[in-house]
């Protein structure tokens, strides 16, 4: 202080006498995160310069408080009660979601340098006007996670990088259990947000979600696919060799299938805690755009033979 009583406002925001509101607001915010209480817990010479930081910063981002201070010095504001007499701190930095906000939210009720009556002048409230408590931080963290239907089948293990608030990247392992499903949440405990000033950290969760695939569907826990049949496959029937998420498997196929009928492979479906479920086929017929000489020859023998003219049913019904 340069005199008794008087508080050089300039020295405590460590800026000149010329400084605009845009460095006394930079100085502010700096300082502030400096010495708030929360950052130095039980620290009580902190305490009090938090105390004359806000006290600084109400008088000199006041533009009409600025001048009288500059003018009368200590007399600028008559009857004025002095910061030293003001209670603890009131605000609880954990209820923020990082300083940014804590700052913009103390600034706030500062009025941005428009006097408002919330705060006396040492940035504190005033007796008889609640102010609203400031949105908590949710801890927890959501992020989304994709994989491929490969990975989603059979389980796997993915390092991720991940990053949360108050926390730099990090490398973390996570297990996918084998047939998962889509839109499951898989919990990573204490990997989420970091609140600041605690050292207390919530959970982050991974919504899964799938790549496409171009053969494998699923329908809830229900794997489909198509099973592409040929002419003659659908016609004599008999068994085939058809691939399967696990390898290959052999179908029974019975004669005169149709296209769009359904052929069920038992045990060879999504995996579930009970066990697989089953694989469910799709019929399709594949009519070749290009036939040999010798297959042309057959199939017209084969028209030859044919008895009746399958549009029967439709000219019936038409």
């Amino acid at each position: 202080m340069a005199r008794s009583g008087y508080k050089d406002y300039w020295n405590i925001l460590q800026v000149p006498r010329s400084a605009d509101q845009a460095a006394i607001k930079q100085a502010f915010r700096r300082l502030a995160r400096q010495y708030h209480p929360d950052v130095r817990p039980n620290d009580k010479e902190a305490e009090a310069l938090f105390k004359e930081i806000n006290e600084a910063y109400e008088v000199l981002s006041n533009p009409e408080k600025r001048r009288r201070y500059e003018q009368f010095g200590r007399f600028w504001s008559s009857g004025r009660s002095q910061a030293s007499s003001g209670a603890g701190v009131e605000m609880d930095f954990q209820n923020y979601g990082n300083f940014d906000e804590f700052i913009n939210d103390l600034l706030s009720r500062f009025g941005e340098g428009k006097g408002s009556g919330g705060f006396s002048a040492s940035g504190f409230p005033r007796p008889g006007r609640p102010r609203p408590r400031p949105r908590p931080l949710d801890l927890d963290a959501e992020a989304s996670l994709e994989i491929s239907f490969t990975e989603a089948f059979h389980g796997c293990e993915r390092t991720l990088a991940v990053r949360t608030l108050g926390k730099n990247q990090e490398s973390v392992q996570v297990r996918i259990p084998a047939g998962i499903l889509p839109a499951t949440r898989l919990r990573l405990k204490g990997k989420g947000n970091l609140q600041p000033g605690t050292g207390r950290r919530g959970d982050l969760y991974l919504k899964v979600q799938f790549k496409p695939h171009p053969v494998w569907r699923l329908e809830g826990d229900q794997l489909k696919a198509d099973l592409v049949l040929g002419l003659d496959e659908a016609v004599l029937g008999g068994e085939i060799e058809a691939p399967t998420p696990q390898g290959t498997a052999t179908v029974t196929v019975p004669a005169g299938i149709q296209p769009g009928q359904n052929l069920r492979l038992r045990g060879q479906g999504w995996p579930s805690p009970s066990g697989r479920k089953d694989l469910l086929f799709t019929v399709m017929i594949h009519v070749p755009q290009a036939s040999s000489p010798q297959e042309l020859t057959l199939l017209r023998q084969w028209a030859a033979c044919r008895t009746g003219s399958p549009r029967e049913a439709m000219a019936r019904q038409a």
